[in-house]
């Protein structure tokens, strides 16, 4: 070998995001050791079903779960509803994980696909901002459980916790100190990278399942079997034609709750062993997972209303803090304060944390490393006074659904383009090279395709949100995700190559690698030499 690299040389990187693999030929500008290939794809299934674990058990999950049982239809109506949104969202996640499986690379690098090298930053930026607001709405409704904890053991703190007498910002002082100490420990667990992750979320799963099922124990015990109810809705329940519309609101509303990790659930899968692997622990995450815990919180929150009655309002607790909170035993309050408190960390981490990490060091691999990016998103959680945003529903409302309503677009341009664009072919090299014979420079970086298909896909679904019902604002994901994959796939194929592709340069449209219907990577070199797989990782030919 001769002394200086050739394009094909390639070197290990360990980095904070896992160990990976960089060739001599990656442009710097779009190559860091956390955005490149990875060496080796260690995750299980129980990996990835871990993951969804962490996701779904927390306090707005649980929220969510409990509200879905309260929209006045029969609970065989929801139980309907919600198994056919999960298993959507299975079937979704399993589409959106499959380039990145196969390419070792997170979600921002797979999205070079579709919207060139340089393109790539606006789904980036858009995906890490609306990570950045639920990253600081979730650190304040974690934080909350620890004032609670604390007013229990030292009700003298309580003047410390009222914001006009000690407050700042729009928060109190105790506030302040919950969410200073729940922002450092995610600052911890993140700092410490992605092995530490997958090992708290490991844990982290399985253990809120055990305080779940004594929580749901204790107050079924308590109030009784013949108190328990799958109805939570209040008065009048909906029938005929009003129960069938609510029911697929139910529906879109179970897809639109997924929707955010949904989107970047490459930044996980990438880590998946097998594409096989990946899909198994989808199911158990997803719909087995999914149900039981809703069935599980229902039970709940039913039994507390015997229990522990209702709020000042009359309404029906369903945020698992205030359960706890409320229950006499001091011990069970505290274990299930810390244990909710714990499990929001998890999926904080998980769907707020380390999306943006990879989205803003994709922007500027060379300044901004995983880490960096990590912590990017840690300080503008602070910076927006999350809580202020959270206690203001039309505030929140128009910042968020209107943010939001992108994501829809931007999925569907993703899996157009993947699986009826580019055949589910990659060329994994070309997702690191500012060449512009690379198959992914388009115009300067660009196809101005996926950014035309972006902007008139987010008209849509952004017009429902500022001037359509709430009813009509719970579709604006499909409505988004349908209108991106259609104007995208049909740009593709009318729009004339010449001005998707610079002019002067015929597009590479051959690849490196191949999936065959099984999901394995097929790799195509003569018999004679080593196979080389999208890791880097020489192997014996066949």
């Amino acid at each position: 070998m001769s002394d200086s690299p050739t394009p094909d040389t390639v070197s290990s990187h360990h980095g904070a995001a896992g160990e990976s693999v960089i060739k001599a030929g990656y442009d710097e500008r779009l190559t860091n050791q956390d955005l490149a290939p990875l060496k080796e794809q260690k995750w299980t299934w129980y990996n990835i079903f871990a993951f969804w674990m962490s996701d779904v058990h927390s306090v707005g999950g649980y929220v969510f779960a409990g509200s879905l049982f309260a929209l006045g239809i029969a609970a065989w109506q929801v139980l309907v509803a919600l198994v056919v949104g999960i298993v959507a969202v299975n079937i979704l996640c399993n589409l959106v994980a499959k380039p990145s499986q196969i390419a070792g690379v997170p979600y921002p690098v797979t999205t070079r696909i579709s919207f060139g090298v340089k393109g790539a930053n606006i789904p980036a930026i858009i995906r890490g901002s609306i990570a950045v607001v639920w990253y600081g709405i979730q650190t304040y409704l974690a934080s909350v459980a620890f004032g609670l904890l604390a007013l229990k053991f030292w009700p003298g703190l309580a003047p410390w916790g009222d914001v006009e007498e000690h407050g700042f910002l729009g928060l109190s002082a105790l506030g302040w100190a919950g969410f200073i100490l729940m922002w450092v420990l995610q600052a911890f667990v993140f700092w410490n990278g992605m092995e530490t992750i997958r090992k708290f979320i490991d844990f982290c799963g399985p253990a809120v399942y055990v305080v779940m099922l004594a929580l749901a124990a204790y107050l079924v015990a308590k109030a009784g079997w013949g108190n328990v109810s799958l109805d939570l809705s209040v008065g009048e329940g909906l029938s005929g034609w009003s129960s069938i519309t609510m029911m697929i609101s139910a529906f879109a509303l179970v897809v639109s709750y997924f929707s955010g990790p949904m989107l970047n659930f490459g930044d996980f899968s990438r880590y998946g062993k097998t594409f096989g692997e990946v899909k198994k622990g989808n199911f158990w995450g997803l719909p087995v997972n999914f149900l039981f815990f809703s069935l599980l919180v229902v039970c709940t929150v039913s039994a507390a209303v015997t229990v522990i009655g209702t709020d000042d309002d009359g309404n029906i607790i369903t945020d698992p803090v205030h359960i706890v909170d409320k229950i006499d035993n001091t011990t069970a309050a505290v274990l299930g304060v810390l244990t909710f408190a714990i499990a929001t960390i998890g999926i904080n981490i998980v769907a707020n944390f380390v999306s943006p990490a990879f989205d803003f060091s994709n922007v500027a691999p060379t300044k901004i490393s995983w880490r960096t990016g990590g912590m990017i998103a840690a300080v503008g959680s602070v910076l927006i006074t999350p809580w202020n945003l959270f206690n203001n529903p039309t505030a929140i409302h128009y910042t968020m659904d209107t943010l939001g309503a992108v994501i829809g677009p931007l999925f569907g341009i993703l899996i157009a383009d993947f699986y009826l664009v580019k055949k589910q072919k990659i060329v994994v090299d070309d997702l690191f090279t500012m060449r512009p014979e690379g198959a992914y420079w388009y115009r300067n970086g660009w196809n101005p395709v996926a950014v035309g298909a972006t902007v008139v896909a987010s008209i849509a679904p952004i017009c429902v949100v500022i001037f359509g019902t709430a009813y009509q604002a719970s579709f604006t994901w499909f409505i988004g995700a349908a209108l991106g994959a259609a104007v995208y796939w049909i740009g593709m194929k009318v729009v004339p190559t010449h001005l998707i592709h610079d002019a002067s340069v015929e597009a590479r449209i051959t690849t490196d690698i191949e999936v065959d219907a099984a999901g394995e990577i097929v790799v195509d070199v003569p018999d004679a030499e080593p196979a080389v797989t999208s890791t880097g990782e020489e192997t014996a030919s066949s």
